[in-house]
């Protein structure tokens, strides 16, 4: 005879059922809700990494530098942080500008290897990169790229004022926590959730800069040799690039690539250099980084392309960037609460998203 559920079986079912329905739609309206609020929360929660960055930095410069002055490692942390955020700015629209000087050599260029391709492949018309050009509409993309310089523009402007109110409140959050979490043990809980977190990112922020240091540093050797212009700008490509996980560092070795087609004489020296830079990007990511990165992270691999494509819908460019951080510091928080801590073993590598865990709160 065929086993009979027992009722307390069956309740326990739909309970189960019912729970995953619930976290199910409370991921939809949250998505939705980033989505809604995306141009206030953007710039903030850069705010929140830029300050976490010079944090890190700051007591990087007090605990590893010797005989640095103590008072002055905050100053130099911001300092170090706002000189990089301004030089990719001014990079930026200082090549920009160096683009449209050169524009009408690429159209030489572009036509030239068009109507190579069209030998190649016995094509009876030649397209002209005019052709091309009138074929595509550029007027039509011409709201967008100004609403897109507008909103990069807004939001870097919105990042910094954020961080400057950040760090002059960044004092008050210990006196704030006291007067939240009025018990010990609720602010022992509290402290140790944040340290987590903070531990987490900087972890994150650390290897993804020290990997990217390296990878910027072997390909500009490698864009230098073979003679490809605007080296500084590729390499601020490539270094951004690489924060973006398990794609980034690999479409930004190919920005260059590209152009050097427009700029070399022949195709072969751009063979040579995309081949070269893609060689650089795998040796990097799948020798040194994972022996830096070792256990540090802990999340599913499968978690991080999700993360991605997750955050990348909600925010765009900017979640792309800062979505491992931010599945680091959800399954920090998640782990330490009994009813989410499944969503917590889901996220990690191992099942053990904290081996310190108690088995009960």
């Amino acid at each position: 005879m065929p086993a009979v559920k027992r009722p307390d079986q069956s309740l326990s079912i739909e309970l189960k059922s019912l729970q995953i329905a619930q976290i199910i739609t409370a991921t939809i309206l949250t998505g939705f809700t980033l989505w809604a609020l995306r141009r206030i929360l953007e710039p903030f929660v850069l705010g929140v990494f830029l300050l976490i960055m010079i944090d890190g930095l700051a007591r990087a410069l007090r605990n590893r530098v010797p005989g640095f002055p103590r008072p002055a490692a905050l100053p130099a942390a911001i300092a170090a942080i706002l000189a990089i955020f301004g030089l990719t700015i001014w990079l930026t629209f200082d090549n920009a500008a160096g683009f449209a000087a050169e524009s009408t050599a690429y159209t030489v260029r572009v036509n030239a290897l068009l109507s190579l391709a069209a030998q190649q492949f016995g094509l009876t018309v030649t397209p002209t990169a005019a052709s091309l050009i009138r074929q595509l509409n550029p007027a039509r993309f011409a709201g967008e790229l100004a609403g897109g310089l507008s909103h990069f523009a807004e939001g870097a402007v919105f990042t910094l004022i954020y961080l400057g109110f950040l760090l002059a409140s960044r004092r008050g959050f210990a006196a704030k926590a006291q007067e939240f979490f009025r018990t010990g043990p609720e602010r022992r809980e509290a402290a140790l959730i944040f340290e987590r977190v903070r531990q987490g990112v900087e972890r994150y922020i650390w290897v993804q800069t020290v990997v990217g240091l390296i990878i910027t540093a072997l390909s500009a050797a490698m864009m230098w040799a073979t003679g490809l212009t605007h080296v500084a700008f590729w390499c601020a490509i490539i270094f951004l690039a690489n924060y973006i996980p398990a794609i980034g560092a690999a479409i930004g070795v190919l920005f260059p690539a590209a152009f050097g087609l427009l700029e070399f004489d022949g195709v072969w020296r751009a063979v040579v250099l995309v081949g070269g830079l893609e060689a650089i990007h795998f040796a990097v990511s799948h020798v040194v980084q994972p022996r830096m990165q070792g256990k540090s992270l802990n999340v599913d691999p499968i978690v991080v392309l999700l993360a991605l494509a997750f955050w990348g819908v909600v925010w765009g460019v900017v979640g792309a960037f800062l979505s491992t951080p931010l599945t680091v510091m959800a399954m920090a928080i998640l782990a330490e609460f009994k009813g989410s801590r499944p969503l917590a073993v889901l996220l990690s590598s191992d099942g053990k998203p904290y081996a310190d865990l108690a088995s009960g709160e």
